[in-house]
């Protein structure tokens, strides 16, 4: 069930990060998110997949970021000024996430969280662990472990912790 994918907290309860990306309205679970922070000088590395903008020095850790725009195959942002990046705690990894923009904290009923139609199910798009309808809102909840490519981990999660000397 996609609502076991996501994970699951007290109460039949959860509370959620949402953000926007090319117009869509997508949540994250905030038990994984670590902070949100503006968008600062990126440092490209050569030879990672092309969702991979670079690494980012926060607060004296160097840290992967992830464009999902590239990543889900969306055209590139006509206005940048409201880009944040979501840092998150992905398994052993801490990366951060390009988005349009975070909107807020929203808290959901579990029974909310209803499985992605077959429809849009393919091997690139398991990361979709369920959609929650509010009001004539729809929103794309996502598994963030899935978001990353099996194949890219190993090189992504190398990126965190390397310094210019180790590029």
């Amino acid at each position: 069930m996609g609502a076991e994918v996501a994970g699951r907290r007290d109460a039949g309860q959860r509370q959620l990060v949402i953000f926007r990306l090319a117009n869509e309205t997508y949540g994250v679970d905030i038990h994984q998110v670590r902070e949100i922070i503006r968008v600062p000088e990126i440092t490209r590395v050569p030879r990672t997949p092309d969702y991979v903008e670079g690494i980012i020095n926060l607060r004296g850790g160097v840290i992967p970021v992830l464009d999902l725009r590239k990543r889900f195959g969306l055209a590139a942002a006509e206005d940048e000024s409201d880009r944040r990046i979501i840092v998150v705690e992905l398994e052993d990894t801490t990366l951060g996430m390009i988005v349009d923009g975070v909107s807020e904290v929203l808290r959901i009923d579990e029974s909310e969280i209803e499985e992605p139609s077959p429809y849009i199910m393919s091997i690139d798009s398991d990361y979709i662990a369920g959609t929650v309808k509010r009001g004539d809102k729809l929103m794309i909840l996502l598994t963030l472990e899935r978001v990353v490519a099996a194949g890219d981990r190993e090189r992504i999660a190398s990126l965190e912790g390397e310094s210019d000397g180790g590029v």
